[in-house]
């Protein structure tokens, strides 16, 4: 049940199914030469539009921006604070509990530790303030690379490497322009620079060249997999 495409009498239908609703954030970042700034949104937004198609499930409309500092420098890339993060989390999971949601599942597609820290900031504040709601926070990038690690080659992939660009040949092929430059960034240990990317130029993090769609569609099954036996332990679990 995707929500911006919904009436209203369609959600007050949905509610009559479940009170679990995914939430996706993702970020408008560089992804090296070859992926669109939307990667992060656009594969939180993918996973889990297709768990809504196995199982009752509400979609929120996603948050496009997120607290990215190591590419802040990189052309293209739109960084919000943390607390703008924190602030705009609890005001949208606020609305839906009044609209009488009650298990929340946060999905990042941006995996940075700050904007991670931000939602997971958030989700301790939200379980203060409602007693009766259920909270997650779960980095999309994570699961990817944790249940697709048998089919990735390059040690240490991350940001616009082969699990990213797979992820996208297969999803999105049409926003994939080239195939990219294997790279790694080189930050000075413990020190905090300005300009990120004089020590990280092309924005990649892994090797894409060794991306194909065959990878992609794997890894964003196993993911989906996961993530739905994840639903179901979240909405049965009791504190």
């Amino acid at each position: 049940m995707i929500i911006e495409d919904m009436t209203m009498p369609e959600f007050v239908a949905g509610l009559e199914k479940t009170r679990t609703v995914f939430i996706p954030f993702g970020s408008t970042e560089e992804h090296g030469s070859h992926l669109p700034l939307s990667t992060d949104t656009l594969q939180a937004v993918s996973v889990g539009r297709r768990l809504a198609e196995r199982r009752p499930l509400f979609v929120a409309p996603s948050v496009a921006y997120g607290v990215c500092r190591s590419t802040s420098r990189h052309p293209g890339t739109l960084s919000i604070t943390t607390g703008t993060l924190k602030a705009l989390t609890c005001d949208i999971v606020a609305s839906l509990y009044g609209h009488g949601l009650r298990n929340f599942i946060l999905l990042t597609g941006h995996a940075g530790g700050t904007h991670n820290a931000a939602l997971i900031d958030a989700g301790e504040s939200l379980l203060e303030r409602f007693p009766d709601l259920k909270i997650a926070v779960l980095t999309e990038y994570q699961l990817a690379a944790g249940e697709g690690r048998g089919l990735i080659e390059t040690v240490g992939d991350s940001h616009a490497g082969e699990i990213e660009t797979s992820r996208m040949l297969y999803s999105h092929p049409h926003l994939v322009k080239g195939e990219g430059e294997k790279e790694f960034p080189s930050f000075p240990m413990g020190m905090l620079v300005r300009n990120k990317q004089k020590y990280w130029p092309g924005g990649v993090w892994g090797d894409p060249t060794k991306a194909t769609a065959e990878k992609g569609a794997k890894i964003e099954q196993l993911v989906v997999d996961a993530l739905e036996k994840f639903v179901t332990k979240f909405e049965n679990w009791q504190e």
